[in-house]
């Protein structure tokens, strides 16, 4: 697997969610109370920005479009786990946070 490294520790503050790039594809970096996970930059509906969306009061990434929401920690959607968005393996590694692509 080769990581590549897609943002700064500090440009991703707890709570928040950073539409970056690994390689050619898009991803949704989220930082949930310290600890950063990525997915697929775009909603399974209809290809909203996941980057671009907002974490709420129970962790959910919420698409800016239209709302569905995906569990960061298992891509998984909150009202059908049968759909589940791509995630990707993170590390950190001297204040640098790394995608990790197959």
């Amino acid at each position: 697997m080769e990581f590549v490294t897609v943002a700064l520790v500090e440009d991703v503050p707890p709570g928040s969610v950073a539409a970056v790039e690994a390689g050619e594809e898009a991803i949704a970096l989220v930082n949930l109370d310290g600890e950063f996970y990525a997915l697929q930059g775009h909603c399974l509906h209809l290809q909203g920005p996941l980057g671009e969306g907002r974490l709420d009061a129970n962790h959910y990434l919420t698409c800016p479009w239209h709302g569905w929401k995906y569990d960061p920690r298992s891509g998984k959607n909150d009202f059908d786990l049968a759909i589940q968005a791509r995630t990707y393996e993170v590390r950190v590694e001297d204040g640098a946070v790394q995608v990790g692509l197959d």
